[in-house]
């Protein structure tokens, strides 16, 4: 089938499948990947509003789940920046492969925007990981490469919507490096950074801003990355959707 048919399939079939659930964690994450054939959920890091959210999306017809956005190393050759398109995404005893097309369209087309991409399991987490203790006990216990919070629960709604599921996150924080505690709760419920929160935490504990600078170099990488492959989403998997 050539790229045109490939196009006049995907644009024949898209609005009976629906479009592509994105579910990110933060509003800065949602951005890069707005546009069309594309419907984001922002969770706020908290995944109880998550579980809501999706519930309420129950009668809604999509095509596709990607969870997208940031997530914590747990391998220590993962650096700052580096996408790791999930081939599975674990929680507890629960393992939930990927779709291997869309992934294989995410890896391919993320090299080709210029990142490094790599594969391996997610581990999908209720509290965010916030030092290498709590990262290695993960690694160990899940064999995963990255953690996030947002992944296991967009997995699970794949699956109860039988429907082909993928992740691309970028690294943020490396294995090795602890985030200030501020960081677990600076975020709205709407994924937005509370910068009352920030200054707040940073008066009460100013010891802290070592690590809050040493996050935002580490973030700045990863959004970079996320920004390069998240206008992709929408038109790649519709494109690889329509030939499934």
């Amino acid at each position: 089938m050539t790229l045109l048919e490939s196009r006049r399939r995907e644009t024949a079939r898209g609005p009976a499948q629906g479009p592509v659930l994105v579910v990110t964690g933060m509003k800065r994450e949602a951005a890069c990947v707005a546009g069309e054939g594309v419907v984001v959920l922002c969770s706020g890091a908290n995944v109880v509003k998550l579980r809501a959210d999706l519930d309420q999306l129950q009668e809604k017809r999509f095509a596709a789940v990607v969870s997208f956005g940031l997530a914590g190393a747990l391998d220590h050759a993962l650096r700052p920046g580096d996408l790791v398109i999930a081939d599975t995404v674990v929680s507890g005893a629960d393992r939930h492969e990927t779709h291997g097309r869309l992934s294989d369209a995410l890896t391919e087309g993320a090299a080709a925007k210029g990142c490094k991409v790599l594969p391996g399991a997610i581990v999908g987490v209720d509290e965010p990981a916030m030092d290498r203790h709590a990262k290695m006990r993960l690694r160990e216990n899940a064999n995963a490469a990255a953690v996030d919070m947002e992944s296991h629960l967009a997995a699970d709604f794949a699956r109860g919507r039988d429907i082909p599921f993928a992740v691309m996150r970028a690294i943020s924080d490396p294995a090795h490096r602890a985030l200030p505690p501020l960081a677990a709760m600076a975020l709205t419920p709407d994924g937005d950074v509370d910068g009352k929160i920030v200054a707040r935490e940073l008066i009460r504990a100013p010891q802290q801003i070592g690590g809050l600078i040493l996050a935002g170099l580490d973030s700045r990488a990863a959004f970079g990355s996320l920004g390069r492959c998240g206008p992709l989403l929408g038109p790649l998997l519709r494109l690889v959707l329509a030939d499934l």
